[in-house]
């Protein structure tokens, strides 16, 4: 899973090491020639008629120069205590390329922005042991960064369902055929082997063949499915999921919506309807990961026309970029909770930040 986005990430820390170890190689000849300069500047002027003040304005203006930045003589002296400086020129191209990498594989520009600003932050002017691996220190910031980006709002989904006041109800949004249906049948399953009883309810009335398709399922997993005819109220069809829910102890309603893009003015006041009616508890954008830059898009504008309160992304194991999953948390502030990862009801992973990130950086 996002072995392409893994590759690059592992490119840019090589890069990164290889103009390290080549300006490590130079240092004995930059220390050499610092050790010179500094003794030649030292030893007594062999002519008595020279110049003095042209003399003292070259030294001023030499210590000037190495004053205003690192410079060569910073890093030879850096060199000459076993040290080596990471300076901008070691990232200038990696860098470059490293946006390039991100932007290609889907990731939103101003995520790559923030991951870039963090990395320069993290490794100009570092100083490490020549002993010590470069590699070992760009992964540690890469790892820092990721996780800046790809963590904002995480919260724990058990916990939250655990701690609530029951019925839980959760809405499921998105566009059209990216998984929703299947994604609610997957929760189901995944609350059950967790402990936590659920009911579907099937608000998508919107579409020929919604329920069949729901039902297929709810019979498959042996829950309760909540539907009405084709045309009527989803509000009404997920209200009635909560009063079954009540009266029957289930643990968590799990509602369908027709899919609809963030335009359909219509399709929105349904799920504006949804929200007064129901007043779920937690309100999910499903899309496919695969979708790239797209997913992350629509995931903004859902979540700015009826806001979100978190993310599911389908098809993950079929997508080698992870643009999506790198961008949605940071462009939305509203975390992924969950990943698809195949067809069966078990194909549901929770979605955790240190663990995609120790995977992508390795």
């Amino acid at each position: 899973m996002f072995d392409g986005l893994k590759d690059k990430l592992d490119r840019f820390r090589s890069d990164v090491e290889e103009n390290a170890e080549a300006e490590a190689e130079t240092g004995t000849e930059v220390e050499a020639e610092a050790e010179a300069e500094t003794g030649a500047a030292a030893d007594p002027d062999p002519d008595p008629d020279s110049d003095a003040d042209t003399d003292d304005g070259s030294a001023t203006e030499s210590a000037s120069d190495d004053a205003d930045g690192p410079g060569r003589l910073r890093r030879a002296k850096a060199f000459a205590t076993g040290k080596v400086v990471l300076e901008e020129e070691d990232l200038e191209d990696p860098l470059w390329t490293l946006e390039m990498a991100l932007l290609e594989s889907d990731v939103e520009m101003g995520v790559a922005e923030a991951i870039l600003d963090d990395l320069r932050e993290s490794l100009i002017g570092e100083t490490k042991s020549q002993m010590a691996s470069t590699g070992d220190l760009v992964a540690d910031a890469l790892r820092d960064a990721l996780l800046d980006v790809i963590s904002v709002g995480q919260f724990d989904f058990e916990e939250r369902i655990a701690a609530a006041e029951k019925p839980v109800t959760i809405v499921f949004t998105g566009v059209n055929g990216v998984g929703k249906t299947t994604t609610i049948a997957k929760l189901a399953r995944y609350l059950e082997e967790r402990g936590f009883s659920s009911v579907l309810a099937n608000g998508d009335t919107y579409r020929a063949g919604a329920n069949e398709q729901i039902r297929e399922h709810a019979e498959a997993l042996g829950k309760r499915l909540i539907a009405h005819e084709q045309g009527g109220d989803p509000a009404a069809v997920i209200y009635d999921g909560v009063e079954y829910a009540e009266a029957n102890d289930v643990d968590v309603v799990l509602g369908d919506t027709a899919g609809r893009l963030h335009t359909s003015s219509d399709l929105m006041a349904q799920l504006e309807k949804i929200d007064r009616v129901v007043d779920p508890d937690l309100t999910i954008f499903v899309d496919e990961a695969v979708a790239g830059q797209d997913a992350v898009e629509r995931a903004k504008q859902f979540d700015d026309a009826a806001e979100i309160d978190g993310a599911v992304l389908t098809k993950a194991d079929a997508d080698s970029q992870g643009g999506a999953a790198i961008s949605v948390a940071y462009v939305t502030g509203k975390p992924v909770l969950f990943l698809g990862t195949g067809q069966g009801y078990g194909d549901l992973d929770r979605f955790d930040p240190e663990e995609l990130v120790d995977d992508l950086v390795g």
